[in-house]
């Protein structure tokens, strides 16, 4: 039996720290990778905002070199661009798959995401919830985490609501480690386990 795989979107609202959410779910996974736990995440990078898998590293290292190449690298969001990341997705055949989409909800991000089988949704304040809930609804996505990114918070704060990981991960900082964070690390665990369920085999 050849298992399905999973493409789980990143989406939410602009300036909700996405990119760096998905920077510790990066480090977080390729640890459970190298001992032996979990497959090789791959990530896509679905937003044409610079900040690729490269920039967390650089901003760490060399935060003027980051910002400089960023702004080089920045560009708008082309229909041309949509359709490439759209085909990236697609063709996607890895068992463990992430895409960083784009903060606004329009065609383009829905064509990239048609291809996704689950979501992720990173909210800054409430109000931000419902769209970004019909957005993946009207695609046909399983949501299996709704996250309160909560800057100012000195916790995370970790719940269940049915099926679906809630709750809340503080200071998504640039540059941060946020790896070992406990949200990091339950969202790396329900994502592994994903690729892991028997009923994803056809």
């Amino acid at each position: 039996m050849q298992q399905l795989p999973i493409k789980v979107v990143l989406c939410g609202s602009p300036h909700s720290g996405k990119s760096c959410l998905r920077e510790g779910l990066k480090q977080a996974m390729m640890s459970m990778h190298r001992a032996g736990k979990a497959p090789y995440p791959y990530f896509i990078t679905a937003c044409p905002d610079g900040e690729g898998a490269w920039f967390a590293e650089t901003v760490r290292n060399n935060p003027a070199l980051a910002q400089q190449l960023k702004d080089e690298y920045k560009s708008k969001f082309t229909l041309e661009f949509a359709q490439q990341k759209a085909i990236q997705v697609k063709n996607a055949c890895l068992p463990l798959n992430l895409i960083d989409l784009g903060g606004k909800i329009d065609d383009k991000n829905k064509l990239i995401a048609s291809y996704a089988t689950h979501a992720l949704i990173l909210f800054r304040d409430i109000t931000q919830i419902t769209p970004w809930r019909e957005f993946c609804l009207e695609l046909n996505l399983q949501i299996i985490a709704c996250i309160h990114s909560d800057y100012d918070g000195v916790a995370d704060r970790i719940d269940f609501e049915s099926s679906m990981l809630i709750g809340s991960i503080h200071r998504l900082q640039r540059g941060e480690d946020i790896s070992e964070r406990p949200m990091v690390q339950e969202l790396a665990r329900l994502l592994v386990g994903l690729s892991d369920s028997s009923n994803l085999y056809k």
